[in-house]
C-alpha cells in the first residue's frame, strides 16, 4: 500500500485556525465597539440629567494699601482680594482640595497664598479672602519701571490673581474625578492713600480654563 500524503490535513488545519482566530479579532472588536458606544450614551445621558454648569469666579472687592517699587528691585506690597464662588449646579457640589492663589505685576509673580480647602454645597456662593503682605525682589525692565511709574501716577495698578485648583466634584455619596481648572482675573486695583483712592474698583469676572 502507498504511504497517505498529510500535506493536504496540514493546509486544512491552518485554514482552520486561521478562519478562527480572525473570528475571534472580530468579536472583539465588537464587544469594543458595544462598549464604547453604551459608555459615550451612558455620559451623554448623564450629562442631560445634571446638566454641569460651570462655576464662575469674581474678583468683587479689592483693597491696595501699598504697592512701592524700590531701587533695589524690591516691590512692597499690602493686597487683599475678596474672591467670590458661584456653584450654579442644583445636584453637583464641589471640593476644593487645594486652593493657591498667586498675585502677579506685568507677569511676574510676587506672592503666592495656600487657602483652606473646603466644600461647596449646591447652589451655592463662596467667598474667600486672599491676603498678600511683604515684600519680593521683582526684576523689572525699563519699560516697565515706565509702565509702574505711570500707574503709579495715576494711582490704579494692573494686577493679575491666578488661582490654581484641585476640584473633586460630589454627585451624593459619589466623589468622581479630579480635574485641574486655571483661573485668571485680571484687576485694576486703585491705590488707597489715608484710606481713600482716587476710583473705586469695580468687580471682575475671572476666565476658566480646564
Amino acid at each position: 500500500m502507498g504511504r497517505k500524503d498529510s500535506s493536504g490535513c496540514c493546509c486544512c488545519c491552518e485554514w482552520l485556525c486561521g478562519c478562527l482566530f480572525s473570528c475571534i479579532l472580530s468579536c472583539i472588536f465588537q464587544i469594543l465597539c458595544t462598549i464604547l458606544v453604551i459608555a459615550a450614551l451612558a455620559a451623554f445621558i448623564f450629562w442631560l440629567i445634571l446638566r454641569p454648569n460651570e462655576v464662575k469666579f469674581h474678583v468683587t472687592d479689592a483693597s491696595l494699601t501699598q504697592f512701592n517699587f524700590t531701587t533695589n528691585n524690591t516691590l512692597h506690597y499690602n493686597l487683599a482680594l475678596n474672591v467670590s464662588i458661584r456653584n450654579p449646579n442644583k445636584r453637583i457640589g464641589f471640593y476644593y482640595d487645594t486652593f493657591e492663589a498667586n498675585a502677579n505685576y506685568q507677569g511676574k509673580r510676587f506672592d503666592t497664598e495656600t487657602l483652606t480647602p473646603f466644600y461647596q454645597g449646591h447652589k451655592n456662593t463662596t467667598v474667600v479672602n486672599a491676603v498678600f503682605q511683604g515684600q519680593q525682589l521683582v526684576l523689572l525692565g525699563t519699560d516697565e519701571v515706565s509702565q509702574f511709574d505711570s500707574e503709579k501716577t495715576d494711582g490704579v495698578f494692573g494686577i493679575s490673581l491666578k488661582l490654581n485648583l484641585r476640584i473633586r466634584p460630589k454627585l451624593g455619596w459619589i466623589k468622581v474625578w479630579t480635574f485641574k481648572p486655571k483661573v485668571k482675573c485680571d484687576l485694576n486695583v486703585p491705590l488707597k492713600s489715608n484710606g481713600t483712592s482716587s476710583t473705586a474698583f469695580e468687580a471682575t469676572k475671572c476666565s476658566y480654563d480646564l
